[in-house]
């Protein structure tokens, strides 16, 4: 009877310690594709990168909704589409014209450049002959005479 007992005992010990490894082996197995995925969201992220130029437009093309700015570094061609915002309020692609100077926020996904925001920049030139215009026409303020400055009086 002792011996059926000690064999009885030492097979469910054997069982325990199966059942232990099985379950240290899922959860490593659920944390390690956890982990995995958690690296996959980030690769992701990182495949997205938010991007800016500033530059003068180069070309525009209005059938294939892209947009072509030289910036200080590089030249960048973005595609527009129906979430692009336009400023100011209200211009669309068609009143973008090669030469302008214009502000591009844009995303670079797996190679494809997509505007977020177009910023069409005032021209500058017309600005400053307006300056120049107003500051000949206004006559030279004339020069005052500053009466020399008092000192204190002595003492206390």
């Amino acid at each position: 009877m002792k011996k059926a007992i000690a064999i009885v005992l030492s097979v469910m010990f054997v069982f325990a310690l199966t059942a232990a490894t099985f379950a240290a082996e899922k959860k490593e197995s659920a944390s390690t594709e956890k982990k995995e995925m958690a690296a996959e969201k980030k690769a992701a992220k990182k495949k997205v990168m938010h991007k800016q130029i500033t530059g003068e437009v180069t070309a525009v093309d209005a059938k294939a909704n892209t947009v072509t700015v030289k910036g200080k570094k590089a030249e960048v061609t973005v595609t527009v589409d129906e979430k692009t915002k336009f400023m100011p309020k209200g211009k669309t692609i068609a009143d973008v014209t090669a030469g302008e100077k214009v502000m591009v926020k844009y995303t670079e996904a797996e190679g494809a450049n997509t505007a977020k925001s177009i910023k069409i920049e005032a021209k500058k030139a017309a600005k400053k002959s307006k300056k120049a215009e107003k500051k000949e026409a206004a006559p030279a303020p004339a020069k005052e005479e500053k009466a020399p400055a008092k000192k204190p009086a002595a003492g206390y």
